[in-house]
């Protein structure tokens, strides 16, 4: 008898255990296939669920086609209809939520998502990829979508960095408690002070080949970790209307020999 209330206890314990463990998914939807490429990373270092998220027509692939439907769908205000999911969202705690940035957002497949199911008391991981920059934008709107969620920090890659996502990735779950174990602490940035000669050809060689104008650093902020040293570049430039606006542009040269400068993304 006295064995049988210790197993029994023993299977309380371990259920309780079970139950405390909050269980995750990683949902994305990916055009290219860059943003699948982080979201099977996380599911490999996770060991969560995955699932991809499919537009019921979907896009041709071709990047013009896809940029001029997208652009249509956000302005007029239409989301694309989507396959069923297979997976429950109302049996996960906490859900990675993954896309590429269209237009300094969310790419539409998104819009349709939170639209058409109930987020309400779920934890939201944003990770997205982009050319220049968008986590920040985008993890605004998710909030601004999903009142009833917890929109927690996210992780966004430029598409030109994506070998870069499985040390990134392991640095983002450990430093915010998804993945067990600890991270060299990153210093802050120094104060901004005006950019030297040295510092601008730093930053010509990471953002000179972009396909758009970046605009012209004024000052720059710096760090060194154990593996680079980084630029927190303050960018001066013309908007599409002739105005000037003002950007954050990071850069960031890695130790090892022959290290070129990359820019990781920017800010506006």
């Amino acid at each position: 008898m006295k064995m049988k209330s210790i197993l029994l206890s023993i299977a309380v314990m371990m259920s309780l255990m079970v139950s405390a463990q909050k269980k995750s998914l990683i949902l994305y939807y990916s055009e290219t296939g860059t943003t699948k490429t982080v979201a099977q990373e996380l599911q490999k270092q996770l060991n969560a669920d995955i699932e991809s998220i499919e537009p019921a027509t979907p896009y041709t692939g071709n990047f013009q086609e896809t940029m001029q439907r997208g652009q249509r769908e956000m302005q007029s205000g239409e989301t694309p209809a989507l396959k069923p999911l297979k997976s429950k969202i109302a049996n996960y705690d906490v859900i990675f939520l993954g896309y590429p940035i269209w237009f300094g957002t969310y790419a539409t497949p998104i819009a349709t998502l939170v639209k058409e199911n109930d987020f309400a008391g779920k934890t939201i991981v944003p990770f997205c990829t982009f050319g220049s920059g968008g986590l920040n934008t985008s993890a605004s709107a998710l909030q601004k979508a999903l009142p009833k969620a917890k929109i927690e920090a996210g992780y966004g890659l430029r598409t030109a960095r994506v070998a870069a996502a499985a040390k990134e990735i392991d640095r983002f779950l450990k430093e915010n408690g998804y993945k067990k174990g600890t991270v060299e602490k990153l210093p802050d940035y120094s104060a901004q002070k005006p950019v030297t000669d040295e510092e601008k050809a730093i930053f010509d060689a990471a953002c000179s080949n972009y396909q758009f104008p970046l605009g012209t650093p004024s000052t720059v902020g710096k760090r060194t970790t154990s593996d680079s040293t980084d630029y927190q570049f303050i960018v001066k430039s013309r908007g599409m209307n002739g105005g000037e606006s003002t950007s954050t542009i990071y850069v960031t040269v890695g130790k090892e020999p022959g290290a070129k400068p990359e820019f990781t993304q920017v800010v506006r």
